[in-house]
């Protein structure tokens, strides 16, 4: 969960959040090491009277052509590589469908029988105490800890994007299509995520909120509500 004055991003709870957290860093450090050599030069150059003819300096541009391409591949290979994770997806123990509408989300968990939901913000009124306003919901999203969850994402009526910023998610909802992602969340806790698409007027009234728990609590979770009906949290 963002907090006031955050420069950073949320605490990551999932391992493709991780890389995307550590590739960020890698890109940072690059884009500082490039801004430190070109001030340096530029200091050098207002400060100092050069004599060097180059015009015909072929070593010079040498470096400089070899030396942006070895840049680019250091920050195009873990790039790649974290781009191949994001996209594969095997063999998933849980899979969820998220539908998006104006403006609430529908759950389907495909992998029981009519386990299927809407999910719509709790307004203030109705808001219990110590709750996070605009961002809580009368139906959590339930998944197991630990285990790979395929997403399915699609839309009734307009664009939409299912986003959870702390588990490295964000994936467009369009309608008669089907986009697919995945998440593995890494410790139990609940997770905070908005609409990332304008969909309209009430667009920042679609909240999204993930619930990771022990396999256990959400087996009798799932049973609970294939025999009687969905309460409200």
């Amino acid at each position: 969960m963002a907090n006031h004055l955050q420069l950073g991003f949320q605490d990551a709870s999932s391992p493709i959040m991780e890389e995307l957290v550590e590739f960020h860093d890698h890109a940072l450090m690059v884009a500082l090491a490039i801004c430190s050599l070109v001030l340096y030069i530029l200091t050098l150059m207002l400060t100092e009277k050069l004599s060097t003819n180059t015009v015909d300096a072929q070593e010079i541009e040498l470096i400089w052509t070899i030396l942006p391409a070895i840049v680019l591949i250091l920050l195009a290979l873990p790039s790649l590589q974290i781009l191949y994770m994001m996209d594969e997806i095997n063999e998933p123990d849980l899979t969820l469908k998220a539908i998006g509408h104006q403006w609430y989300w529908t759950y389907e968990y495909t992998d029981f029988k009519d386990l299927t939901f809407d999910s719509y913000m709790t307004p203030s009124s109705e808001l219990p105490p110590g709750h996070f306003r605009l961002l809580e919901v009368d139906h959590r999203v339930i998944i197991p800890m630990e285990s790979p969850i395929r997403i399915i994402v699609t839309a009734s009526d307009v664009l939409h994007s299912w986003a959870v910023p702390s588990l490295g998610v964000k994936t467009d909802a369009i309608p008669g299509r089907l986009n697919q992602t995945s998440i593995v969340t890494t410790r139990p806790g609940i997770y905070y995520g908005q609409c990332s698409e304008i969909c309209g007027a009430n667009h920042s009234y679609m909240p999204i909120v993930v619930e990771s728990t022990p396999l256990p609590y959400f087996e009798s979770w799932s049973s609970l509500l294939s025999s009687s009906p969905l309460p409200n949290l």
